[in-house]
């Protein structure tokens, strides 16, 4: 019994679009017909034009209800306006139960079809952000383990410590954690910025210009204090580069293309970064002197599952 209570009110969804489309629709039908009826002295062409209308309405609406209410109206509005005999209700007319159960069954059929398509394109949505929220909880756990592990190693070094560490080397390991909380914080407060536009929360992303070299070479550094085996360079135009983005998150996509090529380009040893101006844009390129990706990977990729 809740299923099919829950599916009434599925098909019986009223908005104010749905009955400015259903007004709109049936408007302009009966005002072609009526335009129509001026030049011609046959009237076979209304139903037509009003099964026409009845499937736009179908097609632009949610559920049945507007279907079904247009070719009930349509019926109506064919027999009275612009059949034989004029402005009176005569249902005995020669064919007219076939045109009235023909524009119900285009009603119901129109608006059970566009209503099955606009619930697949639903659940096709759902499982699209369902793949979206999991990739972002690996990344989640991806881009938040280099901070965390730095600040723990920080605090592991100082609890552990006999004494060794001059009070200049305590507070600059202080300074690496602090730095790494915070950079920490702005990463959760981007992330729950980005989930917030996908659930359509109305946030939006905060860019303003900011210094392309400054936030190539955080990455950088970052990324270093992690792998330093791996040697990054960076070639940037003579010219300061002031792009409008978002700096975290820029110095963020920048570290997981370091990490993925790492992690899955087989053998790299080295990444070169490359930044050019073309007219108004800006490129940034992230190349490796690694084998690339195996063909199996590439695979799984495309398919939007992990490498």
């Amino acid at each position: 019994m809740k299923k099919w209570l829950t599916k009434l009110r599925i098909t019986t969804t009223f908005s104010l679009r749905d009955w400015l489309v259903f007004f709109a629709v049936m408007g302009v039908a009966s005002a072609v017909c009526a335009a129509l009826r001026g030049v011609s002295t046959s009237d076979v062409h209304v139903p037509l034009i009003f099964v026409l209308a009845v499937l736009i309405i179908s097609l632009l609406t949610s559920g049945y209800f507007y279907g079904l209410l247009a070719s009930l109206v349509s019926v109506i509005t064919v027999n009275y306006a612009f059949t034989y005999p004029y402005n009176k209700l005569d249902f005995s007319v020669y064919g007219y139960p076939l045109t009235f159960l023909t524009m119900l069954a285009v009603g119901f059929v129109a608006s059970t079809l566009t209503s099955r398509v606009k619930e697949q394109e639903r659940v096709r949505l759902e499982s699209e952000k369902e793949r979206v929220r999991a990739n972002l909880l690996r990344a989640i756990s991806h881009d938040l383990r280099t901070p965390l592990t730095s600040i723990s190693g920080v605090l592991e070094t100082l609890i552990n410590d006999d004494g060794s560490i001059s009070d200049a080397e305590r507070l600059t390991l202080l300074e690496d954690a602090a730095g790494s909380a915070e950079w920490l914080h702005r990463m959760v407060e981007n992330l729950l910025t980005v989930t917030r536009i996908e659930d359509g929360g109305g946030s939006r992303l905060k860019k303003q210009p900011e210094l392309l070299e400054e936030v190539i070479g955080e990455a950088v550094t970052t990324f270093n204090k992690r792998t330093p085996q791996v040697a990054v360079s960076v070639s940037l135009p003579e010219e300061p580069l002031f792009v409008p983005m978002d700096a975290m998150l820029i110095e963020q996509v920048l570290i997981n293309l370091f990490i993925n090529a790492v992690e899955h380009g087989r053998g790299v040893t080295a990444i070169t970064v490359t930044a050019a101006c073309l007219d108004d844009t800006v490129s940034v390129a992230v190349e490796d002197n690694g084998g690339g990706f195996l063909e199996s990977d590439l695979e799984r990729l495309n398919q939007g599952k992990p490498a």
